[in-house]
């Protein structure tokens, strides 16, 4: 095979390698679906989860009222410190119409119970086991506390660990 043979295989395999290079990214970029960042004011997407005693529990069950809408983890030390203030407004506010929907991120049932008596947590908590709701909320950073109206809108995103004074605060803001 002569010198310039063999540039012309390699200028024509390196071309080939190019274009399926190109072929697969402009696949992952235009194939995926597009996840909408959800922001204040746009309605709470629905969801439909299931509770440690197997209710199931629907944002949409909450139409009329105040969710504060929760997302932990059993090892996030700020959800373990705000996880008492939580249930202490709830106790303060669940007469008021202002509701807690707590959702656990893929733990195990035992886990999830043991954290819940360990704290002497009273309401609903749901296990988002498959993550659909993590990504239907664009959950990232735990804990992550969605402020919802008596209409489902968002009020206020919050994405930091939150003092009692700051809890009594949000959920006086969703009471409806």
């Amino acid at each position: 095979m002569s010198k310039a043979n063999k540039k012309r295989t390699r200028l024509i395999f390196r071309g080939i390698v190019l274009l399926l290079l190109a072929s697969a990214i402009l696949f992952s970029i235009f194939s995926k679906e597009k996840v909408k960042v959800l922001a204040v004011n746009d309605k709470a997407p629905d969801f439909e989860l299931v509770d440690l005693e197997g209710n199931k529990h629907r944002l949409s069950d909450y139409k009329g009222q105040g969710v504060f809408l929760n997302f932990w983890g059993t090892w996030c030390p700020p959800c373990k410190r705000e996880m008492p203030y939580i249930e202490d407004q709830y106790q303060a506010f669940k007469e008021k119409g202002v509701h807690v929907l707590s959702v656990n991120i893929g733990e195990s049932n035992l886990k999830v119970d043991t954290f819940r008596d360990q704290y002497d947590l009273t309401f609903p908590i749901v296990i988002d086991k498959t993550k659909d709701v993590r990504d239907l909320y664009n959950i990232v950073p735990l804990p992550t506390t969605f402020l919802i109206d008596k209409d489902g809108k968002i009020k206020k995103i919050i994405t930091t660990e939150m003092t009692e004074e700051e809890i009594i605060s949000y959920m006086e803001s969703i009471q409806p």
